[in-house]
């Protein structure tokens, strides 16, 4: 088994399929118009709802959300589809917030997904840094996920979770070989903070791309929200310069990606 289906469902939330498994990332389903508070002063409005309904995702095995604190990676239609997920890994903090037995992960730490006549799924949270130097106790804890499974020719499928570069990312290059790279884009500013940038901007992409060097790139979480300052045509400009494979998925649509 060498392949992935991977439906981007819209800002960070796809549905992956492995095998017999169906494993949801940061579900946000709320629609359009409303303003959250991401707290210290900073808040945005989602623009663009999502490109299905929660009811047309079908069973959910296992969500991967790399924080549970911020609205554009969980909102309220997502948090009621957890009690029905399997399983729901997350941060530490963020484990003890929702309970109902989420998994809390820290950095480099593994749990394994296991099913009868199914692949087994090492997961692994890898380390995020939500903003600039230090503000780790504002942002709160945010972690990126690793799946690795028999027969990946490759390399594992990782979930970057909202980052800038910095010394964790560049750690993922280090310990991993990365198949598929779902990174979240965004180049996300406030306007309380100024210049200061709390997701990957394209060109910070490209760079963690040439130290990382993944078979296929899938940008998600890039737009659909009015605190992301990077649109898709700046962002497809700056990542024609990765040599490796870019792959910008149809909203809604589930598409087969060799891994």
């Amino acid at each position: 088994m060498t392949g992935v289906r991977i439906t981007h469902v819209g800002g960070p939330t796809t549905l992956i399929e492995v095998g017999e498994w169906r494993i949801l990332t940061d579900p946000t389903f709320d629609p359009p118009g409303r303003r959250y508070a991401f707290g210290w002063g900073t808040s945005s409005t989602k623009l663009v709802g999502p490109a299905m309904p929660p009811e047309a995702i079908g069973r959910i095995d296992a969500v991967l959300l790399t924080h549970d604190h911020h609205g554009d990676n969980l909102d309220d239609a997502g948090r009621a589809l957890l009690p029905s997920a399997g399983a729901v890994l997350t941060t530490v903090p963020g484990a003890a917030r929702i309970g109902g037995g989420a998994v809390g992960l820290r950095p480099w730490s593994a749990t394994l997904l296991e099913q009868p006549g199914r692949p087994t799924i090492e997961v692994t949270a890898t380390p995020c840094r939500h903003g600039p130097p230090l503000s780790g106790p504002i942002v709160g804890a945010v972690i990126g996920f690793a799946l690795r499974w028999t027969g990946q020719r490759h390399g594992v499928l990782w979930v970057s979770g909202d980052t800038v570069l910095h010394r964790g990312t560049r750690q993922v290059a280090d310990r991993l070989r990365v198949g598929v790279a779902l990174l979240h884009l965004g180049g996300v500013r406030f306007p309380v903070t100024g210049p200061l940038r709390y997701t990957l901007t394209a060109r910070r992409a490209v760079r963690l791309c040439r130290v990382l060097r993944p078979h296929t790139v899938v940008p998600v979480h890039y737009e659909g929200w009015q605190h992301f300052r990077e649109p898709r045509p700046a962002a497809e400009r700056e990542l024609a310069q990765v040599r490796e494979n870019v792959r910008w998925l149809p909203l809604g649509a589930p598409v087969e990606l060799d891994i």
